[in-house]
């Protein structure tokens, strides 16, 4: 007796079945079109592109990608911390340099500076008494100098009049004695008061000193107010368009904060990037051609920023005519980095035939035949590439030609 087939095994046989056709029917079709290929032997000159070999300069390049933006933009940015009192200009408008934008509130900054003021005028007088102080220490000690001295000259008188007195027979070696000791101790006091008088002017220079840095130290901070206080009537420092004005009237503003930025609309250079694996060939002074629609610039490279950012650097370029008339702000720019120059090379145009590669089958038109030949490649632009190979007035197809690789040569036809 016939035991029935479950419906999932058949399912599964016909998945099977119906795979293995599918696969069969992708066989014959690559199979086709690979003999289709194969047999293809003429192309239509319509639907080629080509271009004469031609004796010239070429410049091999790396693209970069670029926007124009001003040569000159300065920020102002807020010195002190205010409220932002009143907007006087705004963005979009042309600014003469030293021409006010903002007005800020400086109520606050100006109380600081009365007081430091006044904190530099108690110590102009804290200075004062110092002076009257030291200088009557070193008065006192100096009028005890004075009447030691005076003592010692006494003394000396003295000695003088025992030993005389000593020689006529009127005294005694003890007074003698006594007269000497009585000089010297004299003698020594008056020295250790020259010796103090000495040690108090060198501590009074150093004190004086100490209040000098400090009051040094105050009048900078009183300069340094002085500036900021100056800066917060907020100015442009160029003659230009405003780009950006805070206009958020009322606001508390912080030191450091951007207030307003000018740009100097009158000249341009180029902020491009590249990507980073090409860093080591970016030079400062290095030539790179700009292509402004169908205008090229000429330039060079001005700065590199080392640091990287999302696989990009970042480069400047200073153009020849950085104010080209048809030059405008954050206007996208095609940017060439030459890398090597030659002045006469055998050239095409650049197309689709162009792999990369060092050496490259090409197809040279001859009468209605396209002919095969390997030539070197060699410098190559967005424009150009070079052929090693060819002669000037030679016709080479510039079109993708991958489908006839496998040929000699092939029939081009006019249809």
């Amino acid at each position: 007796m016939d035991r029935e087939i479950a419906p999932e095994k058949l399912r599964k046989s016909k998945l099977k079945n119906y795979s293995k056709l599918a696969g069969i029917l992708v066989l014959v079709a690559a199979g086709l079109l690979a003999f289709r290929f194969a047999l293809r032997t003429s192309e239509n000159r319509s639907s080629l592109r080509t271009s004469l070999v031609t004796q010239g300069p070429i410049e091999a390049s790396l693209n970069a990608t670029g926007v124009l933006v001003p040569e000159n933009e300065a920020v102002v940015t807020s010195p002190i911390q205010a409220r932002l009192e009143a907007v006087l200009h705004h963005a979009g408008e042309k600014i003469n340099a030293n021409q006010s934008i903002l007005q800020l509130d400086k109520e606050y900054t100006k109380l600081a500076y009365r007081k430091l003021q006044d904190e530099q005028q108690l110590n102009q007088n804290e200075t004062s008494k110092l002076q009257l102080k030291l200088t009557k220490e070193v008065s006192e000690l100096q009028s005890r100098y004075n009447i030691k001295q005076m003592q010692v000259k006494r003394l000396q008188a003295a000695l003088s009049d025992e030993k005389y007195l000593l020689s006529i027979g009127g005294g005694t070696e003890e007074n003698v004695r006594q007269a000497e000791m009585n000089l010297k101790v004299a003698q020594l006091e008056a020295d250790q008061l020259a010796a103090q008088i000495r040690q108090q002017q060198q501590a009074n220079s150093a004190d004086l000193k100490d209040v000098g840095f400090e009051m040094s130290i105050q009048e900078r901070n009183l300069q340094e107010m002085q500036r900021k206080l100056d800066q917060a009537d907020i100015k442009s420092p160029i003659s230009g368009v405003l780009t950006f004005v805070n206009e958020e009237i009322g606001a508390t503003v912080n030191p450091g904060d951007a207030l307003v930025r000018v740009a100097d609309l009158s000249s341009f250079k180029v902020k491009a990037t590249i990507a980073d694996s090409y860093a080591d060939q970016l030079q400062p002074g290095g030539p790179v051609t700009v292509r402004l629609n169908d205008t090229d610039l000429k330039g060079t490279i001005a700065t590199i920023r080392p640091a990287v950012e999302n696989n990009q650097v970042t480069f400047f370029v200073q153009l020849d005519q950085k104010n080209h008339p048809q030059l405008r702000s954050n206007l996208k720019v095609e940017v060439f980095v030459i890398t090597s120059f030659k002045n006469q090379a055998m050239r095409v145009k650049n197309g689709p035939f162009f792999t990369g590669a060092r050496d490259q089958k090409v197809f040279v038109i001859k009468g209605n035949k396209a002919i095969a030949r390997t030539v070197q490649i060699g410098l190559s632009n967005f424009d150009w590439v070079e052929l090693l190979g060819v002669q000037p007035g030679e016709e080479v197809i510039i079109s993708d030609t991958k489908e006839f690789q496998h040929l000699d040569e092939f029939t081009i036809t006019n249809d």
